[in-house]
């Protein structure tokens, strides 16, 4: 889907996003496109007609990252609403979270992502993601260290 389609929306489109955890490290991407352009963020983009909510996440993943991964469960669902200077709504995203796991793969940063990291959890914050990610990122690892 493109920007064009995704501007000015009649209706939410839904979304995923992935939280890859990897021991005490966090995947965290540098968005190429608005809304969030320049922004860390987590891997995720639009769900496909025809496509799960789970190989959504693990196209996602591979296409902005190189890594290949296990989706786990959903950690959080939220809105993403972006009004332009004219209060209309510009983006409005419902965006899905999954907990994922590495399986395959080297980091590098492509398709929607200028760039791509392996961050330790207790520096996520110091990237400047928005309190929501920070926040996803936080369940995430309470959740994959209760599954241990």
């Amino acid at each position: 889907m493109n920007d064009d389609a995704r501007r000015h929306p009649t209706r939410p489109i839904v979304c995923v996003g992935a939280v890859v955890i990897d021991g005490n490290r966090v995947v965290l991407v540098r968005r190429a496109q608005p809304p969030l352009q320049g922004e860390w963020s987590l891997p995720g983009g639009v769900v496909e007609v025809g496509e799960t909510l789970e190989e959504a996440v693990a196209r996602e993943v591979l296409e902005e990252t190189g890594l290949v991964v296990a989706v786990g469960t959903a950690v959080d669902v939220l809105d993403r609403i972006h009004r332009g200077d004219d209060d209309r709504v510009e983006y409005h995203y419902v965006v899905i979270d999954y907990l994922c796991t590495l399986r395959a793969g080297s980091l590098t940063a492509s398709s929607d992502a200028a760039d791509a990291r392996w961050v330790h959890e207790t520096e996520v914050a110091l990237f400047g993601p928005t309190t929501k990610v920070r926040e996803v990122v936080a369940k995430a690892f309470a959740q994959a260290s209760r599954a241990r």
